[in-house]
């Protein structure tokens, strides 16, 4: 049986696309208590990579490092820093993260000249939204993907 070709109206939109390469990459977190995830697309909406929050490569965690948040909090790497190292300034147009960024997290989008942010939950202790109206940088919130 033949599949009938997907119309436009039908196509997810690259927000959606990249939210949901975000949600996927979340799945490989390891943190019991809080999975985010992240994507990068260049200016071409190509992927550039996928990233999600978790330790530093080759750490393997002690018995008990998981059963305190307060306590591993510090050595947990976010999401959009391991998606930076995949890149160079300039490279990225837009990521999309299951959670807003916290306030560092954006600081450092900018130094990267991100110009479309997009995340799933909100995060309220952060300053994104700021920093993004001060910036320039599109900020919005997708609620609405595959997998979401």
């Amino acid at each position: 049986m033949d599949k009938q070709p997907t119309t436009s109206a039908e196509r997810i939109s690259i927000p959606q696309y990249a939210m949901a390469l975000a949600h996927i990459a979340s799945l490989r977190s390891e943190d019991p208590f809080r999975k985010v995830g992240a994507a990068a697309l260049d200016f071409d909406n190509r992927v550039v990579g996928t990233a999600y929050n978790g330790l530093a490569p080759g750490f393997d965690a002690p018995v008990g490092f998981w059963d305190n948040r307060d306590d591993r909090q510090k050595f947990m790497l976010h999401a959009e820093v391991n998606l930076c190292s995949l890149f160079k300034r300039g490279e990225v147009k837009l990521i999309a993260s299951t959670t807003m960024p916290c306030t560092a997290c954006m600081q450092t989008l900018c130094a990267y000249g991100i110009q479309e942010i997009y995340y799933g939950e909100v995060y309220h202790e952060s300053a994104a939204p700021e920093i993004a109206e001060t910036y320039g940088i599109k900020f919005e919130q997708i609620t609405d993907y595959p997998l979401g």
